[in-house]
């Protein structure tokens, strides 16, 4: 379900060029539109992240795909109309209502794995976010460019409203299987003490009071200091995701139908995945389930990536540094998200602990992207550069902590 949710997001930088050329944007009005989206998801995050406790992950998750299966047909529609305004509120409204999503796959599996499995976890929840990357990238691109379906029927070059359309379609179908299928809890599907002996499972009620969770995850100072972290991992991770399209067609006049991009839209997803599983499995196995320390590694990591980044001047260069940046940035996406809020809140409080934590991942995002688009209607001489401080100040938040065992915190 979560999967087709991307599909229903990263959408919009495949069609950035489009609608900008079409309607006469500039980056700054395209920058407008993703940082309402980021703004209002990060706000749903927290709102949503409450309620997500209070009603179960699965109803949560079943209102987010209702919720950006709507909006995405009307952002499409809206295509005949073309007022900068309505795209605004249309993507803002689905950045609110896709901000069920996270908070609920985190929850419904903080119920199903124990606290040396959720790492691990972490990495399958990335995988399956940069599966639903890779899947629009490949066909968001074939649909702009026009292909063969089969080998047989030649399917002709669509409008960019189709981007909007088509995975809308595909949302609906999966959210009848979540609804017949996914069950909230181990025990909902007829297997008892799965976790036995671990406390955060002792109790199978997932259904926490609305007071108490509120108290209790915004009284734990580790909580802001992760979130302040993943901030920093919101904005890099958006500055790649949602202009790296444009970039190589504009920098490199690099088509989206080109070999060179479809590999790049397939590296960078699939790299992605490896990073949020690699650390996700030494944060369970070498520092037994301690997130910070791997964390702070990444970040500094990255900073040395995108340092040298900067002084790239040829597109197979280009294409590499796109995909190591990805690499970092979605690992600690990984970590610090699902793997850090479900150690952190537990079964009953997993989905608002999700919730402050990634709302700060697009708070960041959306003040660092609205920032970022005055920068590149003058050029994309600074784009490199905007992303380091970020790496830094994420990896000196995480290195503070990097003794602090995560679930010793919750009470």
């Amino acid at each position: 379900m979560y999967t087709s949710y991307y599909l229903c997001r990263y959408n919009l930088p495949l069609a950035n060029k489009a609608i900008a050329d079409e309607l006469h944007f500039s980056k700054s009005d395209m920058s407008s539109i993703i940082s309402a989206q980021l703004l209002a998801y990060a706000i749903g995050q927290i709102v949503n992240g409450l309620l997500t406790d209070r009603i179960g992950g699965k109803r949560a998750m079943l209102i987010g795909a209702a919720g950006t299966v709507t909006m995405n047909l009307l952002f499409g529609a809206s295509s005949f109309w073309g007022f900068l305004w309505l795209f605004v509120v249309l993507r803002s409204i689905d950045g609110y209502v896709q901000a069920f999503g996270a908070p609920g796959f985190i929850k419904i599996n903080a119920a199903w794995f124990g606290q040396t499995e959720r790492g691990t976890f972490a990495g399958i929840f990335g995988f399956m976010i940069n599966l639903g990357r890779l899947g629009i990238n490949y066909f968001g691109a074939a649909l702009l460019a026009g292909f063969t379906f089969l080998g047989m029927w030649q399917v002709p070059a669509l409008h960019w409203r189709w981007l909007f359309w088509i995975p809308a379609g595909v949302a609906s179908l999966v959210a009848v299987v979540l609804a017949l299928v996914v069950k909230d809890t181990p025990e909902e599907a007829g297997f008892a003490g799965v976790h036995a002996g671990e406390a955060d499972h002792s109790d199978t009620d997932i259904h926490g009071e609305i007071a108490t969770v509120f108290k209790k995850i915004v009284g734990n100072p580790l909580v802001w200091i992760i979130a302040l972290a993943y901030a920093c991992t919101g904005a890099v991770r958006q500055c790649i995701d949602q202009w790296f399209p444009r970039y190589f067609q504009e920098v490199y006049n690099l088509e989206l139908s080109s070999a060179r991009f479809q590999w790049l839209g397939f590296l960078i997803p699939f790299v992605a995945s490896s990073g949020s599983l690699i650390s996700g499995i030494i944060s369970d196995r070498i520092f037994q389930g301690r997130r910070a320390p791997v964390a702070a590694w990444i970040y500094f990591i990255e900073v040395c990536v995108i340092l040298v980044a900067t002084q790239v001047q040829s597109l197979n260069w280009a294409l590499v540094f796109f995909v190591l940046i990805s690499f970092t940035a979605n690992s600690t996406h990984s970590l610090l998200g699902p793997a850090a809020a479900m150690d952190i809140g537990g079964r009953k409080m997993a989905g608002f602990a999700s919730g402050v934590i990634d709302s700060f991942q697009y708070f960041g995002a959306s003040l660092a992207l609205k920032v970022l688009g005055y920068f590149l209607d003058k050029s994309w001489d600074s784009y490199f550069y905007f992303m380091v401080p970020f790496g830094v100040i994420g990896g000196l938040l995480m290195f503070a902590i990097r003794n602090q065992a995560l679930d010793k915190n919750r009470t």
